[in-house]
């Protein structure tokens, strides 16, 4: 099969169990912006995205809705609690400075600061459980990195 015709990656699904909880924790404390905010009756489609990349937006949606029965959507909201239905990957170009700002705002770190062999990143939960990881990666081909994760002792 050929995709030769699909030209990027547009929007992304990220499951929270309250949309104006969603926005005003993405907006007020990570800087994202709302781009869409539509009431198609049988669901709000919303999508935020960082100013800096308006092209690759969030879908913030509830689970269940058109893409699942209520009985899959009770186990999504299970799931989405214990941090189990994925997360983002987030860059800075000052994890620490990040870092202190988020602190200083109130969000839920789950990682300090860590230099890693790709770089230096946080770890960070939304309200709803989602997992966040912020890095400020290191410039180095995937080839450097795997070697330096070689030589630490959780890669040995």
């Amino acid at each position: 099969m050929t995709t030769h015709h699909i030209t990027r990656l547009h929007i992304t699904t990220l499951f929270v169990l309250d949309q104006d909880e969603a926005v005003a924790f993405y907006r007020d404390r990570l800087g994202f912006e709302v781009c869409d905010d539509i009431d198609l009756g049988f669901m709000r489609w919303l999508t935020i995205a960082h100013p800096s990349d308006l092209e690759h937006r969030l879908l913030v949606s509830l689970p269940g809705g058109p893409m699942a029965d209520a009985e899959t959507a009770a186990t999504m909201r299970g799931l989405l609690t214990q941090g189990a239905l994925g997360g983002l990957f987030l860059q800075s170009d000052d994890v620490h400075a990040t870092y202190d700002a988020l602190v200083a705002v109130g969000v839920e770190i789950t990682q300090e600061p860590v230099e890693q062999p790709y770089g230096t990143d946080i770890g960070i939960r939304d309200p709803f459980g989602n997992h966040v990881r912020i890095s400020e990666p290191v410039t180095a081909t995937a080839e450097e990195i795997q070697e330096r994760y070689a030589g630490t002792p959780s890669g040995a």
